[in-house]
């Protein structure tokens, strides 16, 4: 009876799409074990959503507006790598602007050289995911790094 090869996989570097929910947070945690347990870097993004043309620019200031969230993000990223470096785990975290989520985290793993992603879902269910698609669903057709899913238990309810 012949045996399967064994292949061993070794994460270097683990990219972890962050949105700061309670379901991206669960994510952290398997993250971090993943990243203890290979000793692997984690490569923590938040993808900040571009704000849809309006009439009127003068009166919204869209730039400041962008601005402040990514330096909101940035803040809470900085926290997450600094908790990360207290149990010894290399970290270290990007925001990028744009539309199409997926899209941004694609070329982050292309341009980081991912070997691993670790994403959440949020539990979506009934007829926005549907009309709108689920960017973890849309990563999961385009990665070509292995990739661990984890399902939310959030509600549609608990959405924000």
């Amino acid at each position: 009876m012949s045996q399967a090869p064994h292949t061993h996989f070794h994460p270097k570097k683990i990219l972890l799409p962050i949105d700061f929910s309670p379901s991206s947070h669960f994510a952290l945690e398997s993250a971090t074990a993943l990243a203890q347990r290979f000793l692997a870097e984690l490569y923590l993004l938040n993808v900040v959503p571009m704000l849809p043309p309006v009439t009127g620019a003068e009166l919204f200031q869209e730039e400041a507006i962008l601005q402040e969230m990514k330096e909101r993000a940035e803040e809470q990223l900085e926290s997450c790598v600094k908790a990360l470096a207290s149990k010894g785990l290399r970290a270290s975290s990007n925001v990028e602007i744009g539309n199409d989520i997926a899209g941004n985290i694609m070329m982050v793993i292309d341009r980081e050289q991912i070997d691993m992603v670790v994403i959440s879902t949020h539990g979506m269910s009934g007829w926005k995911p549907m009309i709108f698609g689920s960017i973890a669903e849309k990563v999961v057709k385009l990665v070509q790094c292995p990739l661990l899913l984890l399902r939310s238990f959030e509600t549609a309810a608990q959405q924000p």
